[in-house]
Protein backbone atom coordinates (compact mmCIF):
# COMPACT_ATOMS: atom_id res chain seq x y z
CA UNK A 1 0.00 0.00 0.00
CA UNK A 2 1.12 3.42 -0.78
CA UNK A 3 1.20 6.38 1.57
CA UNK A 4 -1.58 8.09 -0.37
CA UNK A 5 -3.94 5.14 0.22
CA UNK A 6 -3.33 5.14 4.00
CA UNK A 7 -3.92 8.91 4.26
CA UNK A 8 -7.13 8.63 2.21
CA UNK A 9 -8.53 5.95 4.52
CA UNK A 10 -7.83 7.95 7.66
CA UNK A 11 -9.72 10.91 6.33
CA UNK A 12 -12.76 8.75 5.45
CA UNK A 13 -12.97 6.99 8.85
CA UNK A 14 -14.37 9.92 10.92
CA UNK A 15 -17.67 11.83 10.84
CA UNK A 16 -17.99 15.19 9.24
CA UNK A 17 -19.27 18.21 11.16
CA UNK A 18 -22.47 18.21 9.11
CA UNK A 19 -23.18 14.57 9.99
CA UNK A 20 -22.65 15.29 13.69
CA UNK A 21 -24.94 18.33 13.55
CA UNK A 22 -27.69 16.31 11.87
CA UNK A 23 -27.46 13.56 14.51
CA UNK A 24 -27.49 16.12 17.35
CA UNK A 25 -30.54 17.82 15.81
CA UNK A 26 -32.42 14.51 15.58
CA UNK A 27 -31.54 13.68 19.21
CA UNK A 28 -32.73 17.15 20.30
CA UNK A 29 -36.06 16.68 18.53
CA UNK A 30 -36.58 13.26 20.15
CA UNK A 31 -35.75 14.63 23.62
CA UNK A 32 -38.15 17.54 23.08
CA UNK A 33 -40.92 15.09 22.26
CA UNK A 34 -40.16 12.58 25.03
CA UNK A 35 -39.34 14.86 27.99
CA UNK A 36 -42.91 16.07 28.71
CA UNK A 37 -44.07 12.45 28.65
CA UNK A 38 -41.48 11.54 31.28
CA UNK A 39 -42.41 14.49 33.50
CA UNK A 40 -46.12 13.61 33.31
CA UNK A 41 -45.43 9.94 34.09
CA UNK A 42 -44.72 10.68 37.75
CA UNK A 43 -47.92 12.69 38.10
CA UNK A 44 -49.94 10.01 36.30
CA UNK A 45 -48.55 7.40 38.69
CA UNK A 46 -49.53 9.48 41.75
CA UNK A 47 -53.02 9.99 40.34
CA UNK A 48 -53.40 6.26 39.70
CA UNK A 49 -52.45 5.56 43.33
CA UNK A 50 -54.95 8.22 44.49
CA UNK A 51 -57.75 6.60 42.46
CA UNK A 52 -56.90 3.19 43.91
CA UNK A 53 -56.71 4.49 47.50
CA UNK A 54 -60.08 6.21 47.15
CA UNK A 55 -61.62 3.05 45.69
CA UNK A 56 -60.25 0.87 48.50
CA UNK A 57 -61.38 3.24 51.28
CA UNK A 58 -64.85 3.67 49.78
CA UNK A 59 -65.18 -0.09 49.45
CA UNK A 60 -64.09 -0.53 53.09
CA UNK A 61 -66.70 2.05 54.19
CA UNK A 62 -69.38 0.14 52.28
CA UNK A 63 -68.30 -3.17 53.82
CA UNK A 64 -68.28 -1.61 57.30
CA UNK A 65 -71.85 -0.42 56.74
CA UNK A 66 -72.98 -3.75 55.30
CA UNK A 67 -71.59 -5.66 58.26
CA UNK A 68 -72.63 -3.33 61.09
CA UNK A 69 -75.56 -1.32 59.75
CA UNK A 70 -73.85 2.01 60.45
CA UNK A 71 -71.11 4.08 58.92
CA UNK A 72 -67.75 4.54 60.70
CA UNK A 73 -67.34 7.70 62.78
CA UNK A 74 -63.65 8.07 61.86
CA UNK A 75 -61.42 6.66 59.16
CA UNK A 76 -59.31 5.04 61.85
CA UNK A 77 -62.34 2.89 62.73
CA UNK A 78 -61.81 1.10 59.40
CA UNK A 79 -58.30 0.11 60.40
CA UNK A 80 -59.32 -0.75 63.97
CA UNK A 81 -62.03 -3.09 62.65
CA UNK A 82 -59.56 -4.65 60.17
CA UNK A 83 -61.29 -3.40 57.03
CA UNK A 84 -57.99 -1.72 56.16
CA UNK A 85 -54.50 -2.48 57.43
CA UNK A 86 -53.90 1.23 57.81
CA UNK A 87 -55.25 4.46 56.43
CA UNK A 88 -53.38 5.02 53.17
CA UNK A 89 -51.47 8.18 52.39
CA UNK A 90 -52.87 10.66 49.93
CA UNK A 91 -50.12 10.43 47.28
CA UNK A 92 -50.62 14.02 46.15
CA UNK A 93 -50.20 15.55 49.63
CA UNK A 94 -48.08 12.65 50.96
CA UNK A 95 -50.07 12.63 54.20
CA UNK A 96 -52.68 10.51 55.96
CA UNK A 97 -54.15 13.58 57.62
CA UNK A 98 -55.46 15.40 54.55
CA UNK A 99 -58.37 13.13 53.63
CA UNK A 100 -61.67 15.00 53.56
CA UNK A 101 -64.62 12.96 54.82
CA UNK A 102 -68.26 13.44 53.92
CA UNK A 103 -70.76 12.56 56.59
CA UNK A 104 -74.13 10.96 56.04
CA UNK A 105 -76.90 13.51 55.48
CA UNK A 106 -78.51 14.47 58.79
CA UNK A 107 -81.93 13.45 57.42
CA UNK A 108 -80.76 9.84 57.23
CA UNK A 109 -79.46 9.69 60.81
CA UNK A 110 -81.84 8.59 63.52
CA UNK A 111 -82.16 10.77 66.58
CA UNK A 112 -79.42 10.19 69.12
CA UNK A 113 -77.06 8.59 66.61
CA UNK A 114 -73.88 10.18 65.34
CA UNK A 115 -73.53 10.67 61.59
CA UNK A 116 -70.91 8.44 60.10
CA UNK A 117 -68.58 8.77 57.15
CA UNK A 118 -70.11 7.70 53.87
CA UNK A 119 -67.52 9.11 51.45
CA UNK A 120 -63.90 10.22 51.41
CA UNK A 121 -62.09 12.60 49.07
CA UNK A 122 -58.61 13.95 48.63
CA UNK A 123 -57.69 17.13 50.42
CA UNK A 124 -55.11 18.01 47.78
CA UNK A 125 -55.33 21.38 46.10
CA UNK A 126 -55.26 21.72 42.37
CA UNK A 127 -56.48 19.57 39.55
CA UNK A 128 -55.36 16.35 37.98
CA UNK A 129 -54.03 15.92 34.50
CA UNK A 130 -57.63 15.36 33.38
CA UNK A 131 -58.57 18.89 34.55
CA UNK A 132 -60.85 17.73 37.40
CA UNK A 133 -60.06 19.04 40.89
CA UNK A 134 -58.67 16.39 43.25
CA UNK A 135 -61.36 17.33 45.77
CA UNK A 136 -64.01 16.12 43.30
CA UNK A 137 -62.54 12.66 42.68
Amino acid sequence: MGAATVIGRRMREGFSLIELLIVMTIIGILVTIALPQVWDATQRAKEAVLRENLYVMRDAIDQYFADGGEYPERLTDLAAAAYLREIPKDPITDSRETWVVKLVDWQLVEEGERPGIWDVRSGARGAGLNGVAYSEW
